[in-house]
């Protein structure tokens, strides 16, 4: 190779690396994120009471982005033992990773614990946008929920909806 294509490799080496630099910075603006890393210890995590889709008990905290905009988020939901979200769809896909507890899931419109498959603590699982779903979780259970907003939860019986009880 001569000394002229070594340079010439040598500078291209450069820019490439050298641009490399800024990539992360970029990717992060597009995806939302303010930092280029940012790290969460349970300590971090300040637990507020759930969305008003969801009964009374459960808490949520939001990891990452908004679930209410457009774009991905990251929350997590800790749910008490015995609670059951009852039959419901999303308008986008559903991705639950089980951190700590169990949690049944069923698929249908009408709930029946039976049907539930058991996702113990580590097990992931995705529910296709438009699937009629439930799901009850065996003692205290955090779900840690990623996906795109906005985000929202359509009860198949709207009397089911914790929204239109008083």
């Amino acid at each position: 190779m001569s000394h002229t294509h070594r340079f010439a490799a040598l500078a291209l080496i450069a820019v490439t690396f050298g641009s490399a630099r800024t990539a992360p910075d970029e990717a992060n603006k597009r995806a939302g994120h303010a930092k280029e890393q940012e790290v969460l210890t349970p300590a971090d995590m300040k637990w507020q009471p759930g969305p008003s889709t969801l009964a009374k008990g459960a808490e949520v905290v939001i990891l990452e982005g908004d679930p209410s905009k457009d774009g991905p988020f990251v929350m997590r939901i800790k749910l008490p033992d015995g609670f059951k979200v009852l039959p419901h769809t999303h308008p986008k896909d559903e991705r639950v990773t089980v951190i700590t507890g169990t949690l049944y899931l069923g698929h249908g419109g009408k709930f029946d614990e039976r049907a539930a498959k058991a996702m113990p603590a580590g097990s992931y699982g995705v529910t296709a946008a438009g699937m009629k779903h439930f799901g009850w979780v065996k003692g205290e259970t955090v779900l840690q929920l990623h996906g795109t907003g906005p985000w929202a939860i359509e009860y198949v019986n709207p009397e089911d909806d914790p929204r239109s009880k008083k």
